[in-house]
C-alpha cells in the first residue's frame, strides 16, 4: 500500500518509465509556478507599490524644487536690500522698531527719520542686520517674500476719527 498510483501503474505496465517520469516533472513544475490568482495579486501589488513610489518621488522632487525655489528668491532679495540700503554711518538719532516679539534699535539721520515715519522708507531685515530701503524697493521685497520686511505700522491709521484731541498737535520730533 505504500507505493503511489504511479509506482503501481509503472508495475502494472500501463505507463511507461518516461511518462512517469515527464508526469513527476509536470507536477514539480506546477508546484513551484504561483496559480494564476496568486500571480495576477503579485502583478497587482508590483503595480502599487510601483506607483506608490512613483509618488512618493514626485512629492520629493516638488519639496526640492520649492526649496531651490525659496533660495532663489532669498539670494534675490538679499542682494536687492544690499544693493538698495541707504548709508547710515552718519545716523544720531535712534529709530525703534518691534520685530516680532522684539523692540530693536537703529540709528539713522534726521532726514531718514522723517521719511520713514512718513512711510517712504522701510527698514528690511538682512542676516542679523537692519538695512533701510526705499518704499519702491520694499514693495518688490514685498511681492518675492515679505518675511524681510519688519512690519510697520501707519500712524496715520493708529487714530480713531472722532478724536477729542485731534485738534492738538503732537510734535513729530518728541524724544524721550
Amino acid at each position: 500500500m505504500g507505493n503511489s498510483l504511479q509506482e503501481q501503474l509503472l508495475k502494472a505496465g500501463l505507463v511507461s518509465a518516461h511518462q512517469a517520469r515527464q508526469n513527476r516533472t509536470e507536477k514539480r513544475k506546477q508546484d513551484r509556478q504561483p496559480s494564476r490568482g496568486e500571480a495576477d495579486a503579485d502583478r497587482l501589488a508590483a503595480r502599487k507599490a510601483q506607483a506608490e513610489k512613483a509618488e512618493r518621488d514626485r512629492e520629493l522632487n516638488r519639496r526640492r524644487e520649492e526649496a531651490a525655489r525659496r533660495k532663489a528668491v532669498a539670494t534675490e532679495v538679499a542682494e536687492m536690500i544690499r544693493t538698495h540700503a541707504l548709508p547710515r554711518a552718519q545716523g544720531e538719532t535712534a529709530y525703534h522698531f518691534v520685530d516680532g516679539k522684539l523692540v530693536k534699535r537703529i540709528y539713522v539721520t534726521a532726514d531718514q527719520h522723517r521719511q520713514i515715519t512718513a512711510g517712504q522708507l522701510a527698514v528690511a531685515r538682512l542676516g542679523q542686520r537692519y538695512e533701510l530701503v526705499p518704499l519702491a524697493v520694499a514693495e518688490k521685497i514685498r511681492s518675492r517674500d515679505e518675511r524681510f520686511l519688519v512690519p510697520q505700522t501707519n500712524p496715520g491709521t493708529t487714530e480713531p476719527e472722532d478724536d477729542a484731541y485731534a485738534a492738538y498737535r503732537v510734535p513729530d520730533d518728541l524724544m524721550w
